[in-house]
């Protein structure tokens, strides 16, 4: 079924007759092991003008000509692998139920959500749960025989974990990710350390935007441009951000694409640089995106980046609050509880809105952030500043989506009536405040001491950035200041926040893990760090209780105020690390509070879980764009609002495969 956005509108009269009230949007549209599929809606296309809606058409296609390579980087196996799922789907003529049947496009599901063969978030690998001859049969089925292929998908010990951090062996060697080959991690070290020149003022991203590989018993770096590795995909994001950027709404846009269009002919870091900076001028535009090798979680030394593509329209009545933060955010910087070493002096050009979604791709879908803050190089941030933005509409579907279930983690995780009804009144604007913090202020603030790497902290590199913004967040939540620029209404409502933050980051989180395996997505880790760190050094005081009522176990926060005072403790010790580059206190953290689940809690969390039927991730379909064309000539663009999951990612196949 397809919704158009005038489809979901309110309702209308014509004359006199009143029309028949459409159906309520549906958001939650699909469930599959531990996923729901979500749509979301797209306020405010209406009120663009067509040569906007023009403008967000071809970066949305750009964004989708990307896909093929996020799937590539994250296991070599994985382009490989979805082929012959399309083709499995597109031209098996045999039986298509049966409990074979329906394991293997369980599987398939999972694979096309996980743009590959590792969990989207907890990066271990899965398994089919049909048997391995039947999903050879299949394969030859459709003409798709490939002996080393099958193994590789039925091999558990095969790339079991798309980014390792394993405390022992060799994190490149025993990562499935697709960003090195015949290269150890000692040579890859020492094939940038000779590169970096420490005293550089403005330091490329060494490594970003390539592979590195051994040939001839020599290291060598392979660029992801066009004429290099990547290509044909690069050719078709470029066709489309030319078409871009002849209908631009300013100077700015056209410019920064123009940059963009030149870094990935050429590979060149410093191109890769000059865009994002003046990608950060464009402050005034409706219409923004991201688009590019961007965020390095992926990779378990934190350099290379995965491709990503993602398009918005901003929220201009839900972005006066961000507006707000932004334009005190040297008072945040100055009155932030780190060493004075470490705080920026003169705070530059920190852009923050509300945006609502338009196309996510690559990394970003179909599980995608609610709030994104870029660029991601510290010395632009210091001398030209960021862009901050919370993706109000995916915020909202989750929460819509959630309101079409009948159990909640709320009801059954909270120790007191108190507070859920607490969480009801404030929690999910408290998270979304938290997350303008996050974003906003949080990734911005601080500075590196001169001569520190942004790259020192390697592998924990992610994990203690996370945590950083994620207490600046916590520790501003509750500051009187926020009541006195009139973002957080109740000097009490910050509370609901700091509960669901303990509950979720000792706890509730863990339903995410398999039993006996660790922790080891970098956000998890970040929210494990921060519960576990102030659990432990609250625990004299009883700041945070363990409870056990009838057998199950609850965390209370019983003093808010000693608490904070944690945050801001912790959140200093984490700044002192990134500014002093400080890789062994950094590890220490990491491997002493956020890898390491307790077994008993695990079990019971799990099961708690388990018992209200309900998946712990969630991801998106896209909108289609459809241009409605008359005479010859494009008049609109519609959107169109698809309900098949699979019905996308075969389509998404047919359209933009390109190796």
């Amino acid at each position: 079924m397809l919704l158009t956005a005038a489809s979901v509108a309110a309702l209308s009269s014509c004359g006199g007759k009143q029309v028949e009230e459409p159906a309520p949007f549906k958001y939650l549209v699909d469930q599959f092991a531990d996923l729901n599929i979500i749509r979301y809606q797209v306020p405010g296309w209406d009120n663009l003008s067509l040569q906007q809606k023009e403008y967000a058409y071809h970066l949305a296609e750009a964004a989708k000509w990307g896909r093929d390579i996020t799937w590539d980087q994250y296991c070599k196996w994985n382009l490989p692998l979805r082929h012959v799922l399309e083709d499995i789907f597109e031209s098996y003529s045999g039986e298509r139920s049966g409990e074979q049947w329906d394991a293997f496009e369980l599987y398939a599901k999972r694979v096309f959500f996980s743009n590959g063969v590792h969990h989207h978030y907890a990066e271990d690998k899965f398994i089919p749960g049909c048997t391995k001859e039947y999903f050879a049969s299949l394969m030859e089925a459709v003409g798709d025989k490939d002996e080393q292929l099958l193994d590789f998908v039925f091999d558990p010990d095969a790339f079991q974990q798309r980014r390792s951090t394993s405390s022992t062996g060799d994190i490149v060697a025993l990562s499935g990710v697709n960003f090195y080959e015949g290269v150890t991690r000692a040579e890859v070290d020492a094939f940038y350390k000779k590169m970096m020149d420490p005293n550089d003022p403005t330091p490329i991203s060494y490594g970003l935007n390539s592979k590195v590989v051994k040939e001839n018993g020599k290291i060598v770096e392979k660029p992801w441009k066009i004429g290099g590795i990547y290509g044909p995909a690069i050719e078709k994001i470029c066709a489309e951000l030319e078409k871009a950027s002849a209908v631009a709404e300013n100077a700015s846009q056209k410019k920064a694409l123009g940059i963009l269009i030149d870094y990935y002919r050429t590979g060149d870091l410093r191109k890769w640089d000059e865009y994002n900076i003046e990608w950060v001028k464009d402050t005034l535009g409706q219409v923004d995106y991201i688009n590019g090798f961007i965020e390095d979680y992926d990779d378990p030394l934190g350099r290379k980046a995965t491709w990503e593509g993602y398009v918005n329209v901003k929220d201009s009545a839900a972005s006066a609050r961000t507006e707000i933060l932004s334009a005190n955010a040297q008072w945040f910087e100055d009155n932030s509880p780190v060493d004075p070493r470490f705080k920026k002096k003169n705070v530059k050009g920190i852009s923050a809105k509300v945006v609502n979604a338009v196309a996510l791709a690559g990394a970003t879908y179909p599980s995608t952030p609610i709030g994104i803050n870029l660029p991601n190089a510290d010395w632009i941030r210091k001398d030209h500043g960021s862009k901050s933005v919370t993706i109000a509409n995916v915020t909202h579907a989750y929460d819509y989506a959630a309101q079409e279930q009948p159990n909640s983690t709320l009801t059954e995780f909270a120790y007191s009536q108190e507070e859920i009804d607490s969480y009801r009144k404030w929690g999910n604007y408290d998270d979304e405040v938290h997350t303008d913090l996050h974003e906003c202020l949080g990734h911005a603030s601080g500075q590196l001491l001169p001569g520190v790497s942004s790259s020192a902290l390697g592998e924990f590199q992610s994990t203690l950035e996370e945590a950083r913004a994620d207490l600046f967040g916590l520790y501003y939540v509750a500051d009187p200041k926020m009541v006195e620029l009139g973002i957080i209404p109740d000097p009490e409502a910050y509370k609901p926040a700091y509960d669901n933050y303990i509950r979720n980051g000792l706890f509730v989180q863990f339903t995410r893990v398999e039993l006996g395996r660790p922790n080891t997505e970098a956000h998890m880790q970040n929210r494990k760090l921060i519960a576990e760190w102030c659990y432990e050094k609250g625990r004299e005081a009883n700041v945070i209780e363990k409870k056990v009522r009838d057998g199950k176990t609850y965390f209370v926060v019983n003093d808010y105020v000693a608490l904070r005072g944690l945050f801001a403790e912790l959140l200093a010790e984490i700044q002192r690390i990134k500014s002093e580059g400080d890789y062994a206190a950094g590890k220490a953290l990491v491997e002493k509070y956020a890898v390491n689940i307790d077994p008993e809690l695990h079990k019971e969390v799990r099961e708690r879980y388990a018992a209200l039927n309900l998946k712990p991730y969630g991801g998106f379909l896209n909108p289609d764009i459809v241009p409605v064309v008359e005479n010859g000539k494009v008049v609109d663009y519609r959107l169109e609002y698809v309900d098949s999951f699979l019905g996308q990612q075969l389509d998404y196949g047919k359209k933009y495969r390109t190796l």
